[in-house]
């Protein structure tokens, strides 16, 4: 399906809530991903891969804006660095039935920061505050932007501030903050990840200086306890890697974090009902790896994981039946 045949009227979908999201992650966080994580927790924020302006003003707009109306509530993220460039972009993302709109000012690759994208934006907050101020005049959806905490050469508390200080004066009411600097020099985007250490002190005082600003912390979160300690002082949570390597931990959210009172999904239901999915995949010319491929940690710490992953990420690619390698997968999942 298209994202023009998708889309609904918003007042229709669950409501926004940026309480627990999953992070934008290249590669991972794609349409398929989306909605296999949508069957674990139907409240968390849910957040595409990073698209560049490029991308969408000259590449094949249909593929990346596409999703299915199950993933709401959802954010498209943008990289992009040109005020003109965004705000045509933006539009796109809310004729698409996009709920929000969030500007990467994260990423730290060497690729992104020749195109003057990403963590390298930190540098630049008047350019950052202009294109902010750009999209929220083109749309009438949410603008947000995700960022570090600093980056190497600008790393001090008062340039973060100065930065969300001038964002802020843009419109822009969310910040969403990853709690390490980046180093745009010698480390790759992983040592990124994991090298500079977490500073959730910062992201703190970021909070009590600027009250009124909704702030979410990124970085180093795993668990549900580690949730629920932070929102303590943050306004919500966003996990990256481990709600991809260990997912079944969404299905705990909707009732731990949003106080839901609904039975919780088991991992072979959730499985199951991502078959009608994957057949109308198929029947349109996909493979089932594509989708499979997100799966694989939902069998994580299990006796049978080893021959659950084998199926769907091996022996996936020798079948004629793929669905029966579905079914056989679910089948392991019982009972866990």
């Amino acid at each position: 399906m298209t994202a023009a045949q998708t889309s609904t009227p918003a007042s229709t979908r669950p409501a926004l809530s940026r309480r627990f999201s999953v992070a934008p992650m290249m590669d991972w966080t794609d349409r398929h991903c989306r909605f296999f994580l949508r069957q674990l927790s139907k409240h968390a924020l849910l957040y595409t891969e990073m698209v560049t302006t490029g991308a969408l003003l000259h590449g094949d707009r249909e593929r990346f804006l596409r999703h299915d109306e199950a993933e709401h509530p959802l954010a498209l993220q943008l990289g992009g660095s040109a005020p003109a460039d965004l705000a045509t972009c933006a539009k796109m993302a809310q004729a698409a039935g996009y709920d929000e709109v969030n500007l990467n000012v994260g990423c730290p690759s060497d690729r992104v920061q020749n195109n003057m994208i990403g963590a390298c934006l930190m540098g630049h907050p008047a350019l950052v505050a202009d294109c902010v101020k750009a999209m929220l005049d083109a749309v009438e959806i949410p603008v947000t932007v995700k960022h570090r905490i600093g980056i190497n050469g600008r790393d001090s508390y008062e340039e973060l501030c100065d930065f969300v200080g001038q964002v802020r004066e843009a419109g822009c009411r969310s910040f969403t903050v990853h709690a390490r600097i980046a180093i745009l020099e010698g480390l790759s985007p992983k040592e990124n990840r994991e090298i500079p250490p977490l500073r959730y002190d910062v992201a703190a005082q970021l909070k009590r200086d600027f009250p009124d600003l909704e702030i979410i912390l990124n970085g180093g979160i795993k668990t549900l306890d580690e949730c629920r300690e932070h929102l303590d002082t943050f306004d919500g949570v966003m996990l990256g890697r481990e709600a991809y390597h260990t997912p079944y931990l969404l299905a705990e959210v909707d009732a731990g974090l949003f106080g839901g009172n609904g039975p919780q999904i088991s991992r072979a239901e959730a499985l199951e009902a991502m078959r009608p999915y994957i057949e109308r995949h198929i029947q349109e010319g996909g493979v089932m790896h594509h989708i499979t491929r997100h799966v694989l940690g939902l069998a994580q710490g299990f006796p049978g994981a080893r021959r659950f992953r084998q199926l769907l990420s091996v022996d996936v690619h020798k079948t004629d039946d793929p669905l029966a390698l579905l079914d056989q997968a679910a089948e392991l999942l019982r009972g866990r």
